[in-house]
């Protein structure tokens, strides 16, 4: 058995990649959390890029640790915002991981915004580093429009002011195994599945 760190505290990202490992039929690796190690100092993420801050957590955990680590970094980028809030996405209301104060002014800095401009797109960066090894970085992206106001209790973050293309429900009004199979997430990490077959085959 191999042991995969995916460099997260957040508990819903660890279900998902569980969920997306077992989805695909991949045996042979044991996916841990940050809270599964012992503690070590985490740089913050200062990067321009996803693709950066997703490379950068994977290489601190993976020499922290000695094992082979996953990392992602994501985040909504809205049309008429420039493409923000992007890599800020986490702390856009000015406090880091408040999903609800993100959300409401996200919603509040579009309110006027009609709804043929409402254009945005989650995007995810998702990196595995292996302690003297590979060291590859895959990305997803899913398209689609902001709601008005938030809907829905399944998913996290802007979830419930997403509607993905060709969809009228939100993010958060999706099952688990349907946002699996359309997410940002989850289009990165099916990149990342053939990376990690030979992790577990090695």
């Amino acid at each position: 058995m191999t042991d995969l760190l995916l460099a997260t505290r957040n508990p819903a990202k660890l279900v998902e990649l569980r969920r997306l490992l077992d989805a695909a039929d991949v045996e042979g690796i044991r996916v841990l959390g940050l809270t599964d190690v012992a503690e070590f100092p985490e740089e913050p993420e200062t990067g321009a890029t996803f693709a950066e801050n997703a490379l950068a957590k994977a290489r601190d955990a993976a020499k922290a640790t000695g094992l082979a680590a996953v990392a992602d970094d994501s985040g909504l980028t809205v049309d008429a915002l420039a493409g923000m809030p992007g890599v800020l996405s986490a702390r856009w209301s000015g406090r880091h991981g408040d999903d609800r104060a993100n959300l409401e002014l996200v919603l509040a800095q579009v309110a006027d915004v009609p709804d043929e401009r409402r254009g945005a797109a989650f995007v995810c960066a998702a990196a595995l580093v292996v302690p003297g090894g590979d060291e590859v970085v895959v990305h997803g992206r899913w398209a689609g429009n902001l709601a008005r106001a938030a809907r829905g209790t399944n998913g996290f973050g802007y979830d419930p002011a997403f509607v993905p293309e060709g969809e009228h429900r939100t993010s958060a009004e999706l099952a688990p195994q349907e946002k699996d199979a359309l997410s940002h997430r989850g289009r990165a990490m099916r990149a990342l599945l053939p990376y990690l077959r030979g992790l577990a085959s090695s």
